[in-house]
């Protein structure tokens, strides 16, 4: 009985580390390569424009983290994740509301260069959407699907233009495992 005992409180010791750290587990096992960049989109549906001004942080100035966090909640609240092929305009899935990897990235990368050039940061600053390959221990997982679906994984860089500085986000894992930042690898990045 007290191994038993010993071995549940280890499994629930290993399970709250693992939520715990989880950004920093997934960033250590998982990192993103570029292998090409998606259309960037113009806001054109003022629906969508007076929605992120509605949820914009208040204040005169923001740092890029500000910025990044806030992209992330606005995408994280608008859309919810399908299996199924999908829009990926952000000016139609204000509306439509469920993206795929695709859609996501597009969603946050309108949201972010909005507000990027709202306070000022376009100069410094542009979000990209970007097509991309997953390594898990630095083994490519999508030579293992058979799926069109999953042959790449959309992510989005945000890349100061004076210093090359980046970072780094998935909008859809965000949405589901609560993890900002992610590990980028390479410097096949486009100017």
């Amino acid at each position: 009985m007290k191994i038993l005992k010993r071995i549940f409180f280890a499994i629930l010791a290993i399970l709250i580390i693992c939520i715990v750290f989880r950004g920093t587990l997934y960033r250590y096992i998982v990192s993103y390569k570029s292998i090409g960049q998606r259309t960037n989109y113009t806001i054109t549906n003022d629906k969508l424009t007076r929605y992120i001004e509605e949820h914009c942080i208040e204040k005169d100035s923001v740092s890029i983290e500000e910025i990044i966090k806030n992209s992330l909640s606005l995408t994280s609240k608008t859309l919810n994740f399908t299996f199924s092929k999908s829009d990926q305009n952000p000016n139609r899935l204000i509306d439509a509301k469920t993206a795929n990897c695709i859609g996501y990235s597009a969603f946050f990368t309108v949201v972010c260069n909005y507000q990027l050039k709202k306070y000022n940061l376009s100069d410094q600053w542009i979000a990209s959407s970007e097509i991309g390959q997953l390594f898990v221990f630095c083994v490519n997982i999508h030579n293992y699907f058979d799926s069109s679906f999953f042959k790449d994984h959309d992510f989005v860089i945000i890349k100061n233009k004076i210093t090359d500085k980046i970072f780094a986000v998935d909008p859809s894992i965000n949405d589901y495992l609560y993890i900002d930042y992610i590990t980028f690898k390479g410097n096949d990045l486009h100017n």
